[in-house]
């Protein structure tokens, strides 16, 4: 079932999970964005947290990846507070693609991807036959094989984002945090991105957690949703039961119609017309 609480108070998730939050106080500075959050993210689950623009969403994503300190409350990892771990041992555990990714100058797409295998090197260790296998196979998995040669400035933004993921890929990890993946992207792009997303959720093993703006996708994508509303996690749980007409009209403000999608049967909202009738 759905846990769906009115208001501005925040469920409480579960400490059975790989990376869950209690209590979490995220701000910026002295300006708190959201109080005393609780979230669990599923094993094995594609998460997608929604909710209107400057509602938390990407706040929370950081929280939960170690790239903002939460003012209270703790982020565990594998069972334990994350910010007790070495970052490399993080980056072992957790790969994280943020918003705005930008390459350096010239690069070429190996050698990008090559950089996921940074949390594996070390001093005694270098780069190995090892290393070489995963990079082929996060090339392979993400479709960047045929582009290894290329620099990645002469890509298109949808081959530069499957750059980026598989990057994160090469990291080996578990958990994969993916944060706006198909801003600025074309509807084509951006479904290219979501169904790698799905690939690698459902074919690969790995637990996704992703913030998206369009909730025809994430209902599309998604195995768990987090919907937040001005800071605060107002529903969260699978699709079919999280999304109703009710739900996003009090999260959105738009009265819509919630229906099966023709080709997934997930939900699919459709805004009602609001438009003057023409006599």
């Amino acid at each position: 079932m759905p846990e769906h609480i009115e208001g501005h108070m925040s469920t409480t998730g579960h400490d059975d999970t790989r990376l869950n939050g209690h209590g979490l106080t995220l701000a910026y500075d002295q300006r708190v964005i959201s109080r005393d959050l609780g979230v669990s993210i599923p094993d094995s689950s594609f998460t997608v947290i929604v909710g209107p623009n400057a509602c938390g969403k990407s706040t929370l994503l950081r929280a939960l990846s170690r790239t903002l300190k939460p003012a209270d409350g703790q982020v565990h990892l594998d069972g334990k507070a994350i910010d007790t771990y070495p970052a490399k041992e993080v980056a072992r555990r957790l790969g994280l693609l943020p918003q705005s990714s930008v390459a350096p100058e010239g690069i070429g797409v190996a050698d990008l991807i090559s950089r996921g295998r940074y949390p594996h090197q070390g001093f005694l260790r270098q780069w190995s036959a090892e290393d070489e296998a995963v990079l082929a196979d996060a090339m392979e998995a993400t479709g960047v094989t045929d582009l290894a040669d290329r620099s990645v400035d002469e890509l298109s933004g949808g081959q530069r984002q499957r750059v980026w993921l598989a990057m994160v890929l090469a990291q080996q990890t578990p958990l994969l945090l993916l944060d706006e993946p198909t801003t600025y992207l074309d509807i084509a792009h951006q479904m290219d991105v979501l169904d790698l997303c799905a690939d690698l959720h459902h074919n690969r093993g790995h637990t996704l957690v992703a913030v998206l703006h369009d909730l025809n996708h994430a209902a599309r994508y998604a195995t768990h949703l987090v919907v937040m509303k001005d800071g605060a996690i107002v529903a969260q749980g699978a699709p079919s039961e999280v999304v109703t007409a009710g739900l996003v009209e009090e999260v959105f403000g738009l009265p819509v119609r919630v229906v099966p999608d023709p080709e997934t049967e997930t939900p699919m909202i459709v805004p009602v017309d609001r438009r003057p009738q023409r006599a």
